[in-house]
């Protein structure tokens, strides 16, 4: 490498100064270091939510660079053409990034490595958003998991690299490159009035994640285990919002639970899991991109599932007014708040799925528009795993019951009571917040009456099996259809 000239750190899901591998070995290296962050078409093709929260962490972790002496560096357009140019502006000798795992960064990644590399800058990648990469899990035949449990098994034990501490400074370039301005590239226009019903919910930026860190290992893992899959209370970690814009490090998050179950924290176990979930999602993406938009299990291709996003009763879906408490509230919530509990998730995705027969991916894209945790991976293994059509140990063809699930884990209905006004004398501010939240055009008001199920459930569920049974008489699935919880 050249004696001068400063280290380009591309940032991209990393805004964070923590257990961030680029930024770190940039700083080692004693040289000037030009945080960047460029605008390119995979930004540009967010959804409304994701968007929006990237704007917000990205205003508040240029405030963290201010306070080291640095600056957030903003550039709209084709990622290659963008650094090139930064290099002929600056001098730049080396560029350094943390790998991201889409099939479309990844070649998008390569091609600029050779690019800047015959250009004589050195471009260094780093592990950054994932304990375990890819290529380096593998199952006793070589090849990558499919499922869940031996992955898991395989990991559990292996050791994660420790968090990097944050820079105690940045040096700083004798001149500064022109950086545009954040305002300019509206992140946030697409939520409209939603972004502020939104914002009075969302905790924002690196000391926020590592306040809900700190606050989950002291105060709620323990009884993680027993409580997460209740919709009362906050029995869950909150930190998925952090983790999809990188404000908080996975290794971190990793460690600190580690040295609970080490201290016997009965809900660390529980919650490694959940970290370990997240990374099958990477591994399934990264081995088999087509989980991102085709069926996982090609046994599915032919399930009669409706395509058409306008009916009226996936429209009502959508809207959380399907009549179906349970899955009102959980849609409701994600209006409001831009996330959703995780059981909840899982339940308005098997009423979509097997009560409406109405193909996954319109759920898929719908909470890639209104999810501020919205992760690629994650939200597609997820949507597939809900519907069947994904990697599933299950014996049985899942369907979730909504009624059933509200006595189990809502059982004072203060979920739903929080979150559904109509029918409700004096409805709570969260209630009360979707309407301010979703579009005028829905023509929606709290006064109304309580929506009404097209169908009962029994009716829904009783289709879904007999579509899954007449597709299982002309395919090869070999599920059962005896069990649903």
């Amino acid at each position: 490498m050249k004696d001068s000239g400063p280290i380009i750190v591309w940032l991209r899901s990393d805004l964070r100064l923590a257990d961030n591998p680029a930024l770190a070995a940039a700083a080692r290296t004693g040289r000037p270091v030009l945080p960047v962050f460029i605008r390119d078409t995979a930004i540009d093709a967010l959804g409304a939510a994701p968007a929006w929260r990237l704007g917000q962490g990205l205003r508040v972790f240029a405030g963290s660079l201010a306070q080291l002496g640095s600056r957030l560096i903003l550039r709209s357009g084709p990622a290659q053409e963008v650094l090139s140019q930064l290099v002929a502006e600056t001098g730049a000798v080396a560029v350094h990034w943390n790998r991201l795992y889409q099939p479309e960064t990844r070649t998008r990644d390569a091609a600029i490595k050779t690019a800047l590399t015959g250009q004589g800058v050195e471009v260094q990648s780093h592990t950054g958003n994932l304990a375990f990469e890819p290529w380096t899990v593998a199952t006793k035949a070589g090849g990558p998991f499919r499922v869940f449990s031996p992955m898991w098994r395989s990991v559990r034990s292996r050791s994660v690299a420790l968090p990097d501490a944050p820079p105690r400074q940045l040096l700083a370039p004798d001149d500064w490159p022109h950086s545009e301005a954040l305002d300019d590239w509206g992140l946030e226009r697409a939520m409209q009035r939603g972004g502020a019903v939104v914002g009075a919910h969302a905790a924002i930026g690196e000391v926020a994640a590592q306040e809900a860190l700190a606050t989950f290992i002291a105060d709620r893992l323990a009884a993680y285990g027993a409580a997460r899959d209740n919709f009362s209370g906050r029995p869950t970690s909150g930190l998925s919002p952090f983790l999809a814009v990188g404000e908080i490090g996975v290794r971190q998050c990793w460690h600190a639970a580690h040295r609970a179950l080490q201290d016997g924290n009965s809900g660390a176990e529980i919650f490694l899991k959940e970290l370990v979930w997240r990374e099958f999602a990477y591994h399934l993406m990264f081995h088999n991109p087509e989980i991102l938009y085709r069926n996982w299990r090609s046994t599915w291709d032919g399930f009669p599932w409706n395509a058409d996003a306008q009916r009226p009763d996936v429209v009502a879906w959508k809207q959380g007014r399907t009549g179906v408490p349970l899955v009102d509230a959980a849609m409701r919530e994600m209006y409001v708040t831009g996330t959703m509990h995780n059981r909840g998730r899982m339940i308005v995705g098997s009423y979509l799925t097997k009560h409406l027969l109405t193909d996954w991916r319109i759920g898929q894209h719908w909470f890639e528009q209104h999810l501020i945790d919205w992760d690629p991976a994650s939200n597609a293994m997820g949507w597939q795993w809900v519907a069947g059509s994904g990697p599933d140990a299950s014996p049985y063809f899942r369907i979730f019951n909504p009624e059933t699930q509200a006595i189990k884990f809502d059982p004072d209905s203060s979920y739903r009571r929080a979150w559904i006004a109509e029918g409700q004398g004096d409805p709570p501010a969260t209630a009360l917040s979707y309407f301010a939240a979703i579009p005028r055009s829905w023509g929606m008001t709290s006064d109304a009456p309580p929506a009404r199920p097209a169908a009962t459930l029994s009716e829904g569920r009783g289709r879904a099996l007999t579509a899954y049974q007449d597709h299982r008489a002309v395919g090869s699935d070999d599920s059962s259809t005896s069990v649903s919880p």
